[in-house]
C-alpha cells in the first residue's frame, strides 16, 4: 500500500532511518524491515486533492476561486475536513471501546480518548469558522493591497510541502504572466561560461567554415562534342 510524505521534515527523517538500517551491520539482513515504496503524489496530478488546492491557492488567485477551494475542503460529502473529523472520531470511538475505570488513579487510556475527544471538538470548530469565513473571502478585493499594510499580520503557512521543495511537475503560468524564477533561471543560463555565445569578432568556427569557390570550368579536348 503506497504511503504519502507529508512534510519535507517526514522525508528526511523516512530516509534518514533507512540509512541507518542499511549501515548498521549488526543487524542481520534477514530482521530489517522491508523499504516501502512511498507514492509521492503530484498538485497538478489531482487539482482537486489537498496538495492541488494548496497548490491553486495562491496569492494571484481570484476571491471566488479561493472561496471555492475552501469550501470543497470543508464540503460535506467529500470535504476533506470532515473526513479528517471523521477519522478523529473513529479513533477515539476504538479509544472508547478499551476503557477500564478500575484504577481511580492511573488511567492512561481515558487521557488518550480524552484528547482525541478534544481534537475532534477543535475539528468541528475549524468547520463552523471556514463556513463563515468562505462568505468573506469571495468579498475580498481582487487585487492585492499595499505590503505596508501586510507587514502588520505574520505569515501563517510554514510547513513544506515535497512540491515546494522538489518543483514537481510545477503547473507553468500563462506566457502572458512573467514568472521571476524563469527570468532568474533564463539570466544564470546566460550568464553561464558553457552557455553558446556568438563572438563579435574572429574567425568563424572550424565546425563551420566558408563554402568552397565554385571550381573553374574544365577545358574540353577539340573535336568532341559537347
Amino acid at each position: 500500500m503506497p504511503e504519502y510524505y507529508s512534510s519535507i521534515g517526514e522525508a528526511v527523517g523516512s530516509a534518514m532511518q533507512h540509512n541507518i538500517r542499511l549501515a548498521d551491520r549488526s543487524v542481520a539482513s534477514s530482521s530489517d524491515k522491508p523499504l516501502q515504496v512511498r507514492h509521492l503524489p503530484s498538485a497538478s496530478a489531482d487539482p482537486y486533492s489537498v496538495r492541488g488546492m494548496i497548490a491553486r491557492l495562491t496569492e494571484d488567485a481570484a476571491p471566488n476561486e479561493v472561496a471555492g477551494i475552501v469550501e470543497e475542503v470543508n464540503g460535506a460529502l467529500v470535504g476533506a475536513l470532515p473526513e479528517l473529523t471523521e477519522l478523529v472520531a473513529a479513533a477515539a470511538d476504538w479509544t472508547r471501546a478499551r476503557l477500564t475505570f478500575d484504577d481511580p488513579h492511573h488511567n492512561p487510556t481515558f487521557e488518550t480518548w480524552t484528547r482525541l475527544a478534544a481534537a475532534y471538538g477543535m475539528l468541528r470548530d475549524v468547520q463552523e469558522q471556514l463556513e463563515v469565513a468562505v462568505d468573506g473571502i469571495a468579498a475580498c478585493p481582487a487585487e492585492r493591497t499595499d505590503p505596508r499594510h501586510h507587514e502588520r499580520v505574520n505569515v501563517l503557512r510554514t510547513r513544506e510541502l515535497l512540491d515546494d521543495v522538489l518543483g514537481a511537475e510545477a503547473i507553468p503560468p500563462p506566457s502572458s504572466v512573467r514568472s521571476p524564477e524563469a527570468d532568474r533561471q533564463r539570466a544564470a543560463r546566460s550568464s553561464s561560461p558553457h552557455a553558446g555565445s556568438t563572438p563579435s569578432t574572429g574567425s568563424p568556427p572550424a565546425a563551420a567554415p566558408p563554402p568552397p569557390a565554385s571550381p573553374p570550368p574544365v577545358s574540353r579536348p577539340a573535336g568532341r562534342p559537347r
